[in-house]
């Protein structure tokens, strides 16, 4: 596929809606084909294209076109402790993570297909205990590399910081440290949002990939705290 043409197209919002409306086993199986022809396929030949442009802003992460164990995330829902039974997402969810992280807890750059709310996401969700120290003594320890990732200017064109925090210092942290906002988050992600125009568009790799070189110098600050190469 030319690096010019359009991988998504309306039909995935269209689908993402009915599939909202209809949750249930019944109606996703009678559209099985058309779940594989306008989202999974499509998904998968994005993937596979991206991995070039992904590699050369860092060889340390992956983009595996596999519909099962790969960048694309399963249809499926998780529900086994949920309250909602709903068994399947109505949103696509695609993401490059680290290659040596096995879950989405790892680092990553993440896309997010939903209609009326899609977007470009990076960084780590849900670090695990060991690693959320990690980050918070990386923090502290060269605020002004941490303040450049954060500040950067390409950074801050596109992206903002977002996710859980907690409400009072983390142990062993001044509640006065002039960074306290940054230690006391539980996630260390950030987001720009997406129009459905802008992803259907035919430049839309160009402009996924102008977003994961802008958030580079964020994830290379977590690969850092972490130890993983970057």
């Amino acid at each position: 596929m030319s690096p010019k043409s359009s991988y998504f197209s309306p039909a995935v919002f269209k689908f993402l809606r009915e599939l909202r409306e209809n949750n249930n086993r019944e109606w996703f199986t009678a559209n099985k084909d058309r779940y594989i022809d306008v989202i999974r396929e499509p998904a998968q030949r994005f993937i596979s294209d991206f991995g070039p442009r992904l590699n050369k802003i860092s060889p340390h992460f992956r983009a595996d076109p596999r519909p099962n164990g790969g960048s694309l995330f399963r249809i499926h829902r998780d529900v086994r402790f949920s309250k909602d039974k709903s068994p399947y997402k109505i949103y696509t969810g695609i993401q490059f993570r680290h290659k040596q992280g096995k879950d989405v807890h790892a680092p990553g750059f993440y896309l997010h297909l939903e209609p009326d709310e899609c977007f470009a996401g990076l960084g780590i969700y849900h670090p695990d205990g060991a690693a959320l120290a990690q980050i918070r003594q990386a923090l502290a320890g060269d605020p002004a590399r941490w303040k450049r990732a954060r500040d950067g200017k390409r950074f801050r064109e596109h992206f903002e910081q977002g996710g859980e925090s907690l409400k009072r210092a983390p142990k062993g942290y001044d509640p006065d440290h002039p960074l306290i906002e940054d230690l006391k988050r539980k996630d260390f992600v950030a987001f720009a949002k997406l129009s459905q125009k802008q992803i259907t568009a035919p430049d839309f790799m160009d402009r996924y990939a102008e977003m994961c070189k802008a958030g580079s110098g964020y994830i290379k600050f977590l690969c850092g705290a972490v130890g993983v190469p970057f």
